[in-house]
């Protein structure tokens, strides 16, 4: 293992997020604000309880999960494809380094951010609504195993993209949507029947109820299928930049 290869380019796209941390962090914290001001304030005053939860303490790990989710996406994605669009990606690519290693320094950096994104707004909430986590260390386990996840989803739309509107199509208009379907906002329970089966072939959905266990106990979906549910997810992008390497596809022409 290349230690120190891994190392720079961990630093080198870390160094990077913090030249812009007040953009990177600023936006998405004040938008998550405002989701706790007028869901959890406003709107949520007048909805009942789910499951003897608040609506404002209930919306919390969707809010969470949304926002790691997109920035897991958003700085993987532009983190490879930056170097693609200036040509430094040759560098890399020529430099004794395995794919596991490249793989290890870019989506490591990309995580770290979403996983750091992720805590500061759990923290922001404490402010807003009142929280408890019963289960802090599956929530941790399961926060880091979908920014990992979700940033290796990122790494290879960064490399089919061939321009910058396309680093945005995925997360806009597939990610984002699936998000606010997928139980952000309300349990599976409170849709009909038809609904309740349509949502679970939202993948979406197995992220947000085993977070969302992690903090009260109980959810739409049972851990155990919510953990194999992202663990599959896992494997598929990790073989699938694996194979995006070996290949050479987008990389190499």
């Amino acid at each position: 293992m290349n230690l120190h290869a891994v190392t720079a380019i961990y630093k080198f796209e870390m160094a990077r997020w913090f030249r812009t941390i007040g953009q990177s962090i600023a936006s998405p914290v004040i938008s998550t604000t405002l989701y706790f001001v007028v869901f959890g304030s406003a709107i949520g005053s007048s909805i009942q309880d789910i499951d003897g939860i608040s609506y404002g303490s209930f919306i919390v790990p969707g809010l969470i999960m949304l926002s790691v989710l997109t920035q897991s996406i958003a700085n993987a994605s532009f983190g490879i494809y930056f170097p693609k669009f200036t040509g430094t990606i040759y560098e890399v690519l020529s430099a004794p380094i395995s794919t596991i290693e490249i793989l290890l320094g870019y989506v490591g950096a990309a995580a770290t951010k979403s996983i750091s994104l992720g805590l500061l707004i759990l923290a922001t909430a404490y402010f807003f609504v009142p929280l408890e986590v019963h289960h802090p260390l599956i929530m941790l386990f399961f926060l880091v195993l979908t920014a990992v996840t979700f940033s290796l989803l990122g790494f290879i739309i960064g490399i089919w993209a061939n321009s910058f509107e396309q680093l945005q199509i995925v997360p806009i208009l597939v990610i984002t949507p699936l998000t606010f379907l997928g139980g952000s906002f309300y349990s599976l329970s409170m849709l009909p029947p038809i609904w309740q089966k349509i949502s679970m072939l939202n993948p979406v959905v197995y992220l947000i109820s085993g977070f969302r266990w992690s903090f009260y106990g109980s959810a739409d979906v049972s851990l155990t299928v919510s953990l194999a549910m992202i663990t599959v997810f896992l494997a598929v992008c990790f073989f699938a930049a694996h194979w995006i390497f070996k290949t050479g596809y987008r990389l190499k022409n």
